[in-house]
């Protein structure tokens, strides 16, 4: 009886697996929500927000590209109002050269990546890098 306790308290069933509650994810090492993602980049206006929901889409869901249905619901996992138009959000993203269209389409709709001046200005703070000198 004690050899079965020291195991369940080592996080060990009898047969020296692991037992569910030994392998809970730890708290450092579980996904970050959609939410937590925006506030953390502190993303002030809707360009801003879509741009970070399509990194987050992109390095956290692993999507290869995302389209219009993946943002809205994107803005609305984190509790967000969708903007009237996200096509114009994205438009103004590959404008800034931010985003661009994806290779193919998904779902049968325009997709989307980011680019990695996107990305750098999206880890930057949304702020636009200053040129090496």
């Amino acid at each position: 009886m004690d050899a079965r306790l020291a195991r369940v308290e080592a996080g060990t069933k009898e047969n020296g697996s692991e037992s569910s509650t030994a392998s809970a994810t730890p708290a450092a090492s579980r996904k970050m929500s959609i939410k937590e993602f925006l506030l953390e980049r502190a993303a002030s206006d809707d360009v801003q927000k879509t741009l970070a929901i399509g990194h987050y889409l992109e390095t956290q869901e692993g999507m290869a590209s995302f389209n219009k249905t993946d943002l809205e619901k994107g803005f609305r996992a984190a509790k967000e109002s969708v903007p009237t138009n996200i096509n114009d959000k994205v438009n103004m993203s590959i404008k800034n050269g931010h985003m661009m269209e994806a290779a193919a389409k998904k779902d049968n709709i325009k997709a989307w990546v980011l680019t990695s001046s996107g990305e750098k200005y999206l880890q930057n703070g949304f702020k636009k890098a200053s040129p090496k000198r």
